[in-house]
């Protein structure tokens, strides 16, 4: 009886911590590369993350060659030549979200402070975007740049009008609570 009632004092106590973490249900990842030559946009729909909205900790994980292009040679220049992804699989981001009311229900401003990492090479970043806390479900979006250089990827000389340095990069997670 004694164990017993330990084990529900603990399963009592945790409830509250576990309360507060919220996984990816769905996820949105895009990106968009204005050139001279062409302009290139693509999609993955197999992010994931983990956010505790209590503490603001988030982190999420993007497999790189679930992005998907209009033309397969595409997809096969970035898997195999610009990002490498037999040997950098995904790209991270591991950080805290600040600037929001975790008790308000509805839209607010808030800002992602962290450690991004693509190609191998971290970055502290900063972010800002869109919580939307509604019930059991919150839904997380931004619009960022990202510059290959910071993350040493080289665009060849020969197609340096193909591809911008610059990549504007849009994220949407749908999360329910755990």
């Amino acid at each position: 009886m004694k164990i017993f009632t330990l084990i529900l004092a603990l399963v009592w106590l945790y409830r509250p911590a576990i309360a507060q973490k919220y996984k990816s249900q769905k996820s949105t990842i895009t990106f968009f590369s204005s050139a001279p030559v062409e302009d290139i946009d693509s999609s993955n729909d197999d992010a994931s993350s983990a956010f505790d909205i209590e503490t603001g900790e988030v982190v999420f994980s993007v497999p790189i060659n679930q992005f998907e292009f209009k033309k397969n040679l595409m997809k096969e220049h970035f898997n195999e030549k610009y990002m490498e992804t037999e040997k950098y699989p995904k790209a991270t981001f591991a950080g805290v979200i600040s600037g929001y009311d975790s008790s308000a229900s509805g839209q607010q401003h808030a800002t992602a402070k962290g450690n991004m990492t693509i190609h191998g090479v971290t970055n502290n970043i900063s972010i800002d975007g869109t919580l939307v806390i509604l019930g059991d479900k919150v839904t997380m979006e931004s619009e960022f740049i990202v510059k290959l250089v910071d993350y040493e990827i080289e665009i060849p000389q020969l197609l340096w009008k193909n591809i911008a340095e610059e990549i504007e990069v849009t994220i949407s997670f749908e999360y329910k609570k755990i």
